[in-house]
């Protein structure tokens, strides 16, 4: 018998190129087989080698594929799938330290004792393997191969501040997804690699790492196998594992192998600890550094010499002990424990009843559970399977179709779709074995087929929920420095390089609200990059637009049609405000003053045009003395003075000052003096906006509802709002101030002391209920009695629409006196009297059974309470004051000043009888007959 070859056991840490040399040197052969430990791995092996060889003459056997060209000189093989006896000149068995792996150890440990190339045979892995190698393998040479790059630990980090090409791993499916999903928010994406991955979308998602469309990389320890990737950080989220048994620490060989991965070629690598996982002892970390471990002593061993006559020989033979102290006996593998359920089954003993049948048995339990749901289930499909290919020599056409066709639907969450995958690769397993089906070429394409089907789809869906395809594109461009084209639609949607990134409002880039962390960062970035030409050309269009594309708000906002470009902010005058100007830094000081000069323009010119009474006013050189000083006055109120506040003022004034300032449009009204044109909406919602930032107030108060007489008068409003809104407050509302100095009018010539009673036109210009104009007279300082007597109902029959609003002392005597005005100073109790006696004489007016009684109605009777409230006052706004002089205000005055009308006053008497409020200057006593005396004299003054 002639002697194998050269054995060489080349040992080292990551990063020594011990595959590539394995490769390099059975391409030096004319035949050679390598076995991995990963069909990844195997996969990426392979396409390595077709890139040099071409498919022609290389065969990739795995558990699930299987392509073997007619003329296969080089193979690549999983372990456990290497076909034996092949004689091949080369052999090499790569990460052979799993010959101490739990699971799959004893399949490597065969492979070290059994399996040799004719002209040479490598053992790839790492020094921990010295002592058991040398031990059981004879005549091996040992070759030790130095690291290409440092690695350092760089301790605990958080994962918002992970750098950029970083793996983080962790040891379950829910702990990458999750770590995954956090990545997304925060740093943008990041690739998902995992064992249970097809190598298709294994592959789909390296790219996307590798080609920089995302910076992270979460997977399992599937990446400490031999992948090679461009990893600068290795980060663990734990350092415990489930090994199938038991959650347990990992070794520091282990964690090495992983943490490896970081540094490529000349590139030094980092690794440390993330998330809940425990900072590294000091002894572990530096071990990992120094590549120096425990080695190994035991390695999992089981017995490859098999006994098919019975399945309990089959079984006795695969629970051999070693006799190598080096060996220990490998715990029960899926197989062994697949086949002991199915001893159970007496169908299958019966089957299983020669050696033939017993091989074939054991080669069905040999399928691998990808379906990880029970033993119970696996067995279930495992004895399917025997039975068919016992009974009929192939699985039927039929029953595999519908196994494969339930499988094939690429809809459904990740979760599904990785279940899916799970589940085919169990008929894959199937199809490649040869003679289980009938047209292998045919089974072996359908199941590949529904494979990259589902592998697409599960790509797309990991990729949909774990990266930002609009982050990773901007990343990419942005790290190639390339100019980054952005586009503005009419909405204001900005997308760049063709991806939606936010929304240009105004001057203001709103970046997508569903970005948050890292990802937000990014965009804004590369879009304020990207829009710099946008926002010249948008500043250009707003400094040429005309001022109605322009408008403030209540609030002091300043809005371009939809956006708000800036703000109002309080100036050294009151009407010549300042602009603040809502335009991102990153636009340019050239942009930001273009639209500050352009919104500079708009408010003057806007003040301009609606304060221009008041600003003629305040540029009349003609005016001198008093009238000058009162000018004054009323520009710095904005155009409206409560009465009350300059009553000394107006006292001052002569004919001759008073009518120069009428020509300005002021009017002096009992109870305000003011511009009729600045009572318009227009002026009054910008002069409120003017007096709230004069102010310094936080909230504006807004302007009331265009064309309402009277408003609620608010309880928490501002001191001087109503004034500044042309409203009076007077009891529970406020009334506008030219509505009120028509209602004075009206109260001008009634008997204030005496008493009398509302008028129609009196509620009828205030639109206001009886109840309201009650309320509404005793805020104006009058004294209001309520009272209720029967209410007169006029005989003849009222005419269609004619409203029976009005007070019914008012009806019966306009009825009393149809064609003619009644005298100012007539009793009411006359034309009373007159009505009920017409009534009397009337026809009687049918009644219903209701009419049980006479109807009455509620009066009020007004009497002038100022002087008998000493000291209080009408109830008023805070900011106004009584009414002054009480004079006439602006009703036209004949010789001597005495007040112009039509008919009779009722108060034709001495002028201490008339109705208007008298001027509050000082609290009197109204009981002190001196007092009353003053009051007299005042009056007649």
């Amino acid at each position: 018998m002639s002697l194998p070859g050269r054995i060489t056991a080349v040992l080292g840490p990551t990063n020594t190129g011990k595959t590539h040399y394995a490769i390099e040197r059975m391409l030096g052969y004319r035949t050679g087989i390598i076995g991995l430990p990963l069909r990844l791995l195997a996969r990426e092996v392979y396409d390595r080698i077709v890139a040099v060889r071409g498919p022609s003459v290389v065969a990739l056997v795995t558990g699930e594929e299987r392509i073997v060209p007619p003329r296969a000189q080089y193979w690549v093989c999983t372990v456990e799938a290497m076909p034996e006896g092949m004689g091949t000149d080369f052999l090499a068995i790569d990460e052979i330290q799993l010959c101490a792996d739990p699971e799959r150890g004893h399949v490597f440990t065969d492979r070290l004792l059994r399996a040799r190339g004719t002209h040479e045979t490598l053992f790839l892995g790492s020094d921990t393997m010295r002592g058991p190698i040398a031990a059981l393998v004879p005549r091996v040479e040992f070759m030790r191969r130095e690291r290409m790059s440092t690695l350092s630990y760089s301790g605990s980090r958080k994962i918002s501040r992970m750098q950029p090409r970083s793996a983080i791993v962790g040891f379950s499916v829910d702990s990458v997804y999750a770590i995954a999903e956090l990545l997304r928010r925060q740093k943008g994406g990041a690739a998902v690699v995992m064992g249970a991955l097809s190598p298709r979308t294994r592959n789909a998602q390296v790219d996307l790492y590798q080609n920089g469309d995302v910076d992270y990389l979460v997977a399992t320890d599937a990446i400490g196998m031999g992948l090679n990737l461009d990893i600068d950080h290795v980060a663990f989220s734990s350092t415990v594992k489930f090994d199938g048994r038991r959650m347990r620490p990992l070794a520091p060989n282990e964690l090495a192998q992983i943490a490896g991965r970081a540094g490529r070629g000349m590139s030094h690598g980092t690794f440390g600890v993330t998330g809940e996982a425990r900072p590294l002892d000091d002894a572990v970390a530096e071990a990992i550094m120094e590549h120096r471990f425990t080695p190994l002593k035991k390695l999992n061993w089981r017995n490859a010499r098999l006994e098919f006559g019975t399945v309990d020989a089959l079984i006795r033979s695969l629970e051999v002990p070693p006799e190598d102290e080096l060996l220990v006996k490998a715990r029960e593998a899926d197989d062994l424990m697949a086949l002991k359920s199915l001893q159970q089954s007496a169908e299958v003993v019966a089957r299983a009843s020669d050696a033939k049948s017993v091989r074939l048995l054991w080669d069905v339990c040999r399928i691998p559970d990808f379906r990880g749901i029970s033993h119970a289930e696996h067995a279930s499909l495992i004895e399917g399977i025997f039975g068919y290919l016992h009974e009929k020599g192939r699985v039927p056409d039929d029953w595999m179709a519908r196994q494969v066709k339930r499988i094939d639907r690429t809809e459904g969450d990740i979760d599904t779709l990785s279940k899916r995958l799970a589940y085919i690769r169990t008929w894959t397993y199937v199809a490649q074995r040869n003679g289980w089906v009938h047209d292998e070429n045919h089974w072996r394409g359908e199941t590949s087929a529904v494979e990259d089907r589902l592998s697409d789809a599960l790509h797309a869906k990991l990729t949909e929920k774990f990266v930002d395809r609009r982050t990773s594109v901007l990343l990419r461009r942005l790290k190639q420095k390339e100019a980054l084209l952005a586009e503005v639609n009419d909405k204001g949607e900005v997308t760049v390089e063709g991806e939606f990134v936010g929304r240009l409002e105004g001057f203001r880039f709103i970046a997508d609200q569903a970005a948050a962390g890292q990802e937000a960062k990014t965009l804004k970035q590369a879009s304020l990059q990207a829009l710099a030409p946008q926002f010249h050309l948008r500043a250009d269009r707003f400094y040429n637009a005309p001022d109605t594309e322009i408008d403030f708000t209540e609030q002091g906002g300043l809005m371009w049609g939809e956006y708000a470009v800036g703000k109002l902010v309080a100036g050294s005058d009151p009407l010549k405000p300042g602009v603040e100007v809502f335009v991102d830094d990153e636009a340019g000081a050239e942009v930001a003053q273009k639209v500050q000069r352009r919104l500079q323009h708009f408010i003057d010119r806007k003040v301009a045009a609606l304060f221009e009474p008041l600003l003629n006013l305040s540029r009349d050189e003609e005016l001198t003395g008093l009238a000058r000083g009162f000018a004054f006055r009323m520009v710095e109120a904005m155009g409206i003075l409560p009465r009350g506040e300059v009553a000394q003022e107006v006292k001052d004034l002569d004919q001759d000052a008073r009518g120069a300032l009428r020509k300005h449009g002021i009017r002096f009204g009992q109870f305000t003096i003011f511009m009729p044109l600045l009572l318009k909406p227009a002026p009054t919602r910008l002069r409120l906006v003017l007096w709230s930032l004069a102010q310094g107030l936080q909230d504006f108060p807004e302007a009331p509802p265009p064309g309402l007489v009277t408003v609620p008068a608010g309880q928490s409003l501002p001191r001087g709002y109503h004034a500044m809104a042309g409203y009076r407050a007077a009891g529970e509302r406020a009334i506008r101030i030219d509505m009120l100095e028509r209602l004075a009018d009206m109260l001008r010539v009634e008997d204030s002391r005496g008493g009398f009673e509302g008028k129609a036109d009196m509620l009828s210009i205030t639109g206001m209920t009886l109840d309201q104009f009650a309320d509404l007279m005793q805020g104006l300082g009058y004294k209001a009695e309520k009272g209720e007597r029967e209410k007169v109902k006029q005989v003849a029959e009222t005419p269609a629409g004619a409203s029976d609003d009005v007070p019914a002392a008012v009806d019966v005597a306009e009825a009393a006196t149809p064609s003619e005005e009644a005298p100012a100073d007539a009793p009411v109790e006359a034309p009373v009297e007159d009505a009920v006696a017409e009534a009397a004489a009337e026809p009687a007016v049918e009644t219903t059974p209701e009419d049980t009684g006479p109807e009455m109605e509620v009066f009020y009777t007004f009497t002038w309470a100022g002087n008998r409230q000493a000291g209080r006052g009408p109830r008023r706004d805070r900011g106004q004051q009584g009414g002054g002089r009480h004079d006439q205000g602006d009703k036209p005055r004949g010789k001597g000043g005495k007040p112009k009308g039509k008919g009779p006053r009722r108060d034709a008497g001495p002028k201490k009888f008339e109705a208007r409020p008298p001027r509050k200057e000082k609290a009197i006593d109204p009981d002190n007959p001196f007092a009353a005396a003053l009051m007299g004299l005042k009056d007649k003054g």
